[in-house]
């Protein structure tokens, strides 16, 4: 063991020899892992849950669950109507959310199959115990029996649909090999005689393999066809069921309470030319010289763990503290596990970061709550628990893992989402953090961004990893400007889709999915359909925000006036910064987000104030006013 050490110490002098002065988080990500011999250590589970040292703890903890379920359930039907109900049915969503939310993260981040299987079988489990919840005769009894019923029934077709759906969006396409030209072969994946094609390949720089991966991997299915317009006609059902004019107005109530369909409308003025043949990506990269490799030596995940870690400090006395997590406390050996911790307030929680590529791991980068904070009978507080996923590149022995600015990007937008489950101290788990409405939840992401690309915090982090150079400010300025190229464009696409997200969800309309959206693409769209095509069937969004797509746009908006009112002039303000976690952070879904907003904001917003958001941050002359008065 100790030559080990030797080696890896030396290893780690001649990778690391010209910078030497990383922080502890910093060095915690740039580092690689080496398995540890843990032979004398018990194995505690995944995140510290005994029981699921083994696959067949899923089943212990999921009949546990499902026994207190039964408890709580006959303790709220002899209770009166008042906070107690409230309390005992927030503990009942907690027994529920603590196994659920745990298996639903298992059951596609896990790299063994057996576990995978095991948390999907406790997801399906847990899924129907909350189906029979929803129409417990007990604790709903204005319903009639043939009610409950039909929508025991519609809910369970819907979760079947919602699968087959999400499981077809990411489906490969094939074609045969003699349809394509040969010199195109290498850019997709052979199949014997076929070749798959499973994206869009955007921003490749060929005009022929863009063109044959939209054609192909769009190619109508008709029973993905048929399963979304299943999908789309059961819920409608669904939402005429309970009292709903359409699914739109049942997935809509407590939202922001803005008429969404004129925001996406008064949005959509903002053209674009048709005939744009080159991906976004190669124009910004040739009109500003952005080239990724460029800047991905100043941004090391380390760097940019320390990014984060001093701005929360600043912002919020808040510091990342990396930890070494327990045998069996994590399914992969590369996950990192932090612990979030207040300058006064002591441990606020903890994030597990598994931020690196793994076969058969899901390409996305998102946040997983897998337990929600809430106040406890003895006063304590349940500390919230959640998961970050990216698939960022492993390092190597010469260099730490080295990202992308959209890669950063995207690092500092799912931190935005964990710092609002860490920071968020409500009553109920079930309101807790991201648990709020879905046009508000992506704001203290969204806004993430706006720091993601100011001078000011990058000159804190960007660093090359060799040299210990900062990051040049040009450099900064190029990568603000270049965003603005096309971005109109990119605007008017998410209208597009929020729009055909509401359409596809009011009153049923006698025509396919493809044609509506043929007319919505006339209507709202600079760019024409292409023959043979349904991306709609590719749209997994449909299921998660279904008639709520317009969300991020709203958020967006909300982040935009946020970031210009608040933070621009001085983005490291720890008065500010103490004002957004009390105002916006704190409440979770717990407040009317209207009310945070207007709460932040010092006014309450209009229409034209979340469109003229959007359409400033299209305007280069704000980011260049914002670049010329730093200093």
């Amino acid at each position: 063991i100790s030559v080990s050490k030797v080696l890896l110490q030396a290893t780690a002098a001649r990778v690391w020899r010209t910078v030497t002065t990383w922080s502890p988080v910093a060095a915690a990500f740039n580092a690689r892992v080496h398995r540890r011999l843990d032979l004398f250590h018990q194995n505690v589970g995944l995140f510290g849950v005994p029981e699921l040292s083994s696959v067949g703890g899923f089943e212990v903890v999921q009949d546990r669950a499902l026994q207190e379920t039964q408890q709580l359930v006959e303790k709220a039907c002899r209770c009166p109507p008042g906070v107690q109900t409230v309390e005992i049915f927030d503990k009942l969503s907690d027994s529920l959310c603590r196994v659920a939310d745990m298996a639903d993260f298992i059951k596609v981040a896990h790299p063994d199959p057996s576990y995978r299987e095991a948390a999907e079988r406790t997801c399906i489990n847990i899924g129907t115990m909350v189906e029979r919840l929803n129409t417990n005769v007990d604790l709903c009894k204005k319903r009639a029996r043939p009610f409950r019923k039909e929508a025991v029934n519609l809910n369970v077709k819907l979760l079947d649909l919602s699968n087959q759906f999400l499981m077809s969006c990411h489906m490969p396409n094939r074609i045969e090999k003699r349809a394509l030209p040969e010199h195109i072969h290498q850019h997709f994946t052979k199949d014997g005689n076929y070749i798959q094609i499973g994206g869009l390949n955007a921003d490749a720089p060929d005009d022929l393999v863009r063109e044959v991966a939209y054609k192909v991997f769009l190619y109508p299915n008709e029973n993905v066809m048929h399963i979304l317009e299943e999908l789309l006609s059961c819920r409608d059902k669904l939402a005429r069921l309970v009292g709903y004019e359409s699914y739109a107005h049942r997935a809509l109530k407590g939202t922001m309470n803005v008429r969404n369909r004129q925001f996406c409308k008064l949005t959509n003025n903002l053209r674009i030319k048709p005939g744009l043949n080159l991906p976004l990506g190669v124009i910004r990269a040739e009109r500003f010289n952005i080239e990724p490799s460029l800047y991905s030596p100043y941004f090391s995940l380390g760097a940019c763990m320390e990014g984060l870690n001093g701005l929360f400090t600043q912002l919020y006395g808040v510091s990342l503290l990396a930890e070494q997590p327990s045998v069996g406390e994590v399914w992969s050996e590369d996950v990192r596990k932090l612990a979030v911790v207040h300058e006064t307030e002591g441990l606020l929680g903890y994030i597990y970061c598994d931020f690196f590529y793994r076969p058969d791991k899901p390409h996305q980068d998102c946040h997983f709550t897998i337990r929600g904070g809430r106040q406890l009978e003895d006063g304590q507080y349940q500390l919230p628990i959640v998961v970050l996923m990216l698939n960022l590149p492993h390092p190597t022995q010469s260099a730490p893992t080295l990202l992308s600015p959209g890669m950063m990007e995207n690092l500092f937008h799912e931190m935005g989402h964990a710092m609002h489950s860490m920071l968020g101290r409500t009553r109920y788990q079930h309101v807790t953090g991201t648990r709020c409405v879905t046009d508000f939840a992506e704001v203290p992401s969204i806004l993430m961004e706006y720091f993601a690309t100011d001078y000011r915090v990058i000159s804190q982090f960007a660093r090359h990893y060799q040299t210990g150079q900062p990051l040049p400010q040009s450099m900064v300025a190029r990568l603000c400007e270049s965003k603005k190229v096309c971005g109109a464009a990119d605007t008017q696409l998410q209208v597009f889709y929020a729009i055909m997200d509401q359409v596809y969800h009011g009153k049923p309309q006698n025509r396919s999915t493809t044609d509506i959206m043929i007319d919505m693409q006339k209507k709202y769209y600079g760019l024409p359909y292409v023959t043979n095509t349904a991306w709609q069937l590719r749209f997994s969004h449909l299921v998660g925000y279904g008639a709520k797509y317009y969300s991020y746009l709203m958020s967006r908006a909300v982040a935009s006036m946020v970031w210009k009112q608040c933070f621009y002039k001085d983005p490291l303000n720890r008065e500010t910064g103490e004002r957004y976690r009390r105002e916006m952070l704190a409440h979770g879904g717990g407040k009317e987000p209207m009310l945070m907003v207007e709460g932040m904001l010092q006014k309450r917003p209009s229409i034209e104030d979340f469109v003229n958001a959007l359409v400033s941050d299209l305007d280069p002359d704000f980011e260049i006013f914002i670049m010329d008065s730093e200093g």
